[in-house]
């Protein structure tokens, strides 16, 4: 199973296997062989390069996340806090975080999802950064906001749908602008 390994600001590929009873860990590309020993519950010794190095892991609760997994990793040179990702996930939230919303009247699908839930009705008034909907996708759920002040004039598909992407979601008809 692959996993983003993140620690700090910095970020790593990290894959593990077993390969003819051999533990191989896969660390940005390249593949080290490892012999891994539960010493007890959440204490481990790993051989690598014929050193042993003795790691206890905790677990941390850093978010509402299930998807997202906070360690805290101790060994003889200190301690090391970090998070594994599923890779996927990851991608997926910075592509939703950089993606510009849709300035305009018509809101579409950014992937493909299912709507989970609608927080507006037809011919609702909204302001800007308002939640409008919510579109799961990849088991993420994601929140759309109005970008502008307007009115929901059209509702285009109901709860529940699964929707392709650029799939027309809803129409937000901006407020004219008072001088």
């Amino acid at each position: 199973m692959k996993r983003t390994l993140v620690i700090g600001e910095e970020c790593h590929e990290l894959e593990m296997h077993r390969c003819g009873g051999k533990v191989i860990m896969v660390w940005d590309g390249e593949e080290i062989p490892l012999d891994i020993f539960r010493v007890e519950p959440y204490s481990y010794s790993v051989i690598m390069d014929k050193r042993s190095i003795g790691v206890n892991i905790d677990r941390l609760r850093i978010s509402e996340d299930p998807d997202l997994h906070g360690f805290r990793g101790s060994y003889y040179a200190g301690a090391l806090e970090f998070t594994l990702q599923d890779p996927s996930k990851r991608l997926l939230a910075e592509a939703m975080a950089k993606a510009p919303q849709t300035g305009g009247r018509l809101i579409k699908a950014q992937m493909p999802g299912k709507l989970m839930k609608y927080f507006v009705r037809e011919g609702e008034e909204v302001e800007e950064d308002q939640p409008l909907f919510i579109l799961e996708a990849m088991k993420m759920e994601n929140e759309y906001r109005a970008v502008k002040a307007g009115r929901i004039s059209k509702i285009h598909v109901a709860e529940g749908a699964n929707l392709e992407i650029h799939a027309p979601i809803l129409t937000l008809e901006p407020s004219e602008v008072q001088l």
